[in-house]
């Protein structure tokens, strides 16, 4: 008698996920405004690859979900060693400026808001990172950090 064959199961989410922001948007057309939800979503898997994704939706679930997509297709590599980052680097995009330095084993993630998020999602556990602009936009903010991970060699 033959065995039954195996149900295929689905498997646990390889990548780890966070919603880094969410808001209400409207755009105004001839009959009112129309609302809809910007969802900025980070996603990692904590072992060098890291993407961010921006999706508007009718709803909250369907931007998110939608921005998780477009974060899994801009997924990046970045080159990593002993949980931390080889040298010093400093980006800007947009008004946001980041300045991102390696530090010694045991030194912790000493990093806030947008970076402390992707640097986490990374799988980088020794660094520290620091906004140097005024902006508060977590967007801008974590786009600023991946721009000065890409300029890792």
């Amino acid at each position: 008698m033959r065995t039954p064959r195996a149900r295929f199961t689905k498997n646990r989410e390889e990548f780890k996920n966070e919603v880094l922001d969410l808001r209400r948007v409207t755009r105004v057309t001839k009959g009112g405004k129309r609302m809809s939800f910007r969802a900025t979503v980070v996603i990692g898997d904590e072992k060098g690859s890291v993407g961010i994704g921006v999706a508007k939706g009718a709803d909250v679930i369907g931007a998110i979900d939608k921005a998780k997509r477009a974060a899994k297709k801009n997924m990046t590599k970045i080159k990593t060693q002993d949980g931390t980052i080889p040298h010093s680097v400093e980006s800007k995009f947009g008004a946001a400026r980041v300045i991102i330095k390696p530090a010694v084993k045991g030194h912790g993630l000493m990093a806030g808001g947008a970076p402390r998020v992707v640097l986490r999602l990374l799988g980088i556990n020794d660094i520290t990172a620091k906004c140097l602009s005024r902006t508060k936009n977590k967007l801008t903010n974590a786009l600023a950090t991946m721009e000065a991970l890409k300029k890792i060699k």
